[in-house]
């Protein structure tokens, strides 16, 4: 132990019954050892809002009740887990501060996963579910429950770190069994939807008629990949973070938590803005596609309407 070290050794720094707070104990003896920035976590909570409400009202307007349920609950944890956040810039040391940015924050983008996992389906029944490997309605009904799964284990984590002083190997290992879950049903995502796209593309390639998809079809597309890929991005680099424990040194960096965290959620956030799938899909009855069990039935239709 160091003299300075020793010099608080009368101070819980860590835990439920931490007692340290900045007028008394240095932010390096906290578990992130630094004091998170107050500007960039207002701003976080901040951004986060507005994607919110932005979100709220196009689900209200195109009744995409599945996409922004998902959407409004990542925010909610994303607000709340800043919020924790800001409370750890005022007192590092506190305990609730920390319980509440590492649940939350966490949890955020396993809603996010899911209302993107749920487009998948539309896109489907968009493009043909001719085309798919598999019944349209088992992409949401594997991928789904699975996040759920993800979203437990995490969940379970967090609250292991509930019952201990914070530092306990079991929730570590929970919360990355959890993400680790994750990013394995984000590459299976990942790898179906390139399938499907293969697959799609290769019918089309044969057929005689060649509808073309709208513009705003490709940049629907397009933010909805970016998103996808963010999140991906974000989950290795939690999994990499929390692999160290509360000890590590990943966990000490805040620019990194800002760039590979805070950042690549929120720009998710905002791409699924671009990508909501209500503009697109204004219009196309989901229940009449799976009766006639062709989409690109509605391609055809309006190609022949302008023929």
């Amino acid at each position: 132990m160091s003299a300075d070290e020793a010099a608080y050794s009368n101070y819980v720094v860590f835990g439920p019954d931490a007692n340290c707070t900045l007028a008394l104990c240095p932010a390096e003896l906290s578990v992130y050892q630094y004091q998170p920035t107050l500007p960039g976590n207002i701003c976080f909570l901040l951004f986060f809002a507005i994607a919110m409400i932005i979100h709220l009202v196009m689900g209200l307007k195109w009744r995409t009740w599945f996409f922004v349920f998902c959407i409004f609950w990542g925010c909610v944890s994303e607000i709340i887990g800043y919020a924790g956040r800001i409370m750890l810039h005022y007192n590092p040391f506190t305990f609730t501060g920390f319980l509440i940015q590492i649940i939350c924050i966490t949890l955020g983008p396993t809603w996010f996963a899911a209302a993107i996992y749920f487009t998948l389906y539309k896109i489907i029944l968009y493009l043909g579910p001719q085309h798919a490997r598999f019944p349209p309605k088992a992409y949401y009904w594997i991928f789904i429950p699975c996040d759920i799964i993800s979203l437990l284990l995490q969940s379970v984590g967090g609250a292991l770190s509930t019952t201990s002083d914070g530092s306990s190997d079991a929730a570590v290992n929970v919360s990355i069994a959890g993400l680790s879950f994750q990013v394995f049903t984000l590459l299976v995502f990942i790898s179906l939807t390139l399938e499907y796209a293969w697959r799609w593309q290769r019918a089309r390639k044969a057929s005689a008629v060649k509808e073309p998809l709208s513009r705003r079809f490709k940049i629907f597309v397009t933010f909805l990949n970016a998103g996808t890929l963010l999140i991906f991005i974000r989950c290795i680099y939690r999994i990499d973070e929390l692999s160290e424990g509360y000890s590590g040194d990943l966990i000490h960096n805040e620019g990194l938590f800002i760039g590979l965290e805070g950042v690549m959620v929120l720009v998710a956030v905002y791409c699924l803005i671009i990508a909501h799938p209500g503009p697109v899909f204004q219009g196309f009855d989901d229940e009449k596609t799976l009766r006639e069990g062709s989409a690109g039935a509605h391609l055809e239709r309006k190609n022949s309407e302008t023929a």
